[in-house]
């Protein structure tokens, strides 16, 4: 089985990808830029580590002896979590942090101190969603038989009001990762081979995970459950706010690129085949969002210019701005869209709106009348 084969449509416009992939080579190398982290990226690794790590040592010191300073410790940890995978492991596990293959793993092993694991994270988004973006049956992002994210996935009667619990259920996002998901893609991939053809040991990355999911619980959770006095349930209540609040973020900045009203979802033909090419499949089903905020972008990895990362996975997020401007530029030339949003609440409105056109059936009624013209 292995990795999924898709032939993209190598004769669609290719002269776009050559072009396009010329001016931002010559951008680099005309400014004299490393495509890699800058300074203003390293300051910001420093500032988000230490918004987790800070805190949880703080909890695990014993000094904290309150409710409030408890809630405190652990939201203030949240949004470490938070910044911690939308820019540090995100660029690191995309090998975009730094040209050192080691600064990249190192910094990429993160997501284990977060509750994710690095070997299944890579496989889902990297191979998966980056190759196959918005593909339904090979995008894993859009795998939810609790939501329907595709008009390609079978109508249940109770999408119909996903549009209402969708927010609670992206709440779950990353306790859901940590206590389930994580386990059931490892044995997935290695039923499918796909871990082996990645290069990874089953018995290995089973032990890893066990492993480092059990000091990731040992850390957040149980320790600070003996060490502290405050009531077991308390502490309980605020880890799980924690990772409620941090879900809710992450699936709505990943969300708001991919599922909308005017991005494209696809599926192969008898042949294994996708009628564009890979570069301008990526163009229609991706969309940006509040392009225009510096400090919003700063905070989410620069997630909000997701036609660039999807692009270009390799350069480090902090260039995307000026890249955006060369490849809207690029685009418009070559008659190719470019989705973008002027605020990230225009984002969610589309995406809302778009959860509930594919709940109640709405979008596939008027899919199904552009295809009779």
């Amino acid at each position: 089985m292995g990795t999924p084969v898709l032939r993209f449509n190598k004769k669609d416009r290719p002269e776009f990808h050559r072009e396009l992939n010329r001016r931002v080579n010559d951008y680099f190398k005309k400014n004299n830029l490393s495509k890699k982290a800058n300074l203003n990226m390293k300051v910001k690794t420093v500032f988000m580590m230490a918004l987790y790590f800070i805190p949880l040592g703080i909890i695990l010191s014993g000094w904290i002896t309150s409710f409030p300073g408890i809630l405190t410790a652990y939201l203030i940890m949240g949004l470490g979590m938070t910044g911690i995978a939308l820019s540090v492991m995100h660029d690191a596990n995309h090998g975009a942090y730094s040209s050192n293959k080691k600064i990249n793993t190192t910094l990429g092993y993160l997501i284990n101190f977060i509750g994710g694991y690095h070997v299944t994270w890579k496989i889902q988004h990297n191979l998966l969603h980056h190759s196959f973006t918005n593909i339904h049956g090979l995008d894993e992002d859009l795998n939810q038989n609790v939501l329907r994210l595709s008009p390609d996935q079978e109508r249940k009667s109770f999408f119909k009001y996903q549009a209402y619990y969708a927010t609670f259920l992206y709440g779950l996002l990353t306790i859901y990762r940590f206590l389930v998901k994580d386990t059931q893609q490892l044995l997935r991939y290695n039923r499918t081979n796909i871990l082996k053809e990645q290069g990874h040991n089953f018995k290995f990355t089973l032990i890893e995970l066990f492993l480092t999911k059990s000091l990731y619980l040992l850390l957040t959770l149980i320790l600070p459950i003996f060490i502290l006095e405050i009531p077991w349930y308390q502490i309980l209540a605020v880890y799980c706010i924690m990772h409620f609040i941090t879900g809710i973020i992450l699936a709505l900045i990943f969300q708001s690129a991919h599922i909308l009203e005017e991005t494209d979802f696809y599926t192969p033909d008898e042949n294994g085949s996708i009628e564009n090419n890979w570069i301008i499949h990526e163009m229609r089903t991706t969309a940006n969002f509040a392009n225009n905020s510096t400090i919003f972008s700063w905070l989410i990895g620069g997630l909000n210019f997701q036609v660039e990362h999807h692009l270009f996975p390799h350069v480090c997020h902090v260039h995307y701005k000026d890249l955006s401007k060369i490849v809207k530029s690029t685009a418009v030339e070559y008659d190719i869209p470019y989705h973008e949003h002027a605020t990230f609440f225009n984002a969610l409105e589309s995406h809302y709106a778009m959860l509930d056109k594919l709940g109640t059936g709405e979008y596939d009624r008027s899919r199904a009348v552009q295809v009779i013209k």
